[in-house]
């Protein structure tokens, strides 16, 4: 049987328990993040970046959430494209990342922080 994280999302329905992970959060954060316009990729530490040289996709790289109750707060670590306006783009990183945790886990998102780590000069051809 698998362990369940003890920071999981706990919700009883009159059939039974719901319990969502934060690293499922996370996930979706991540990858509603990469999916605006502008970002380059989710940033993260050297464990990420050597697991991501070898193969191992981490979707929740970059990512924090912290989950109480019914709500939510999220940090976000990203990569810019070079060339798109940092305000309107995070704009649209929280905007995004809030919608999707609430419509996929019914968690209200209180807080989106986002972070610019680096910025990525390269052209996509």
């Amino acid at each position: 049987m698998t362990e369940y994280n003890k920071e999981a999302f706990d919700n009883s329905s009159g059939i039974g328990e719901i319990q969502i992970a934060n690293e499922v959060v996370s996930s979706i954060a991540g990858i509603s993040a990469g999916e605006v316009d502008g970002v380059d990729s989710m940033a993260g530490g050297i464990t990420n970046e050597l697991a991501g040289r070898f193969g191992v996709k981490n979707l929740s790289k970059g990512v924090k959430v912290e989950v109480v109750d019914d709500s939510a707060t999220v940090e976000l670590a990203i990569n810019m494209k070079y060339g798109y306006s940092i305000p309107d783009t995070c704009a649209q990183v929280q905007e995004k990342v809030a919608q999707a945790i609430n419509s996929m886990t019914g968690l209200t998102v209180t807080k989106v922080n986002v972070r610019i780590a680096g910025v990525s000069l390269e052209q996509e051809s």
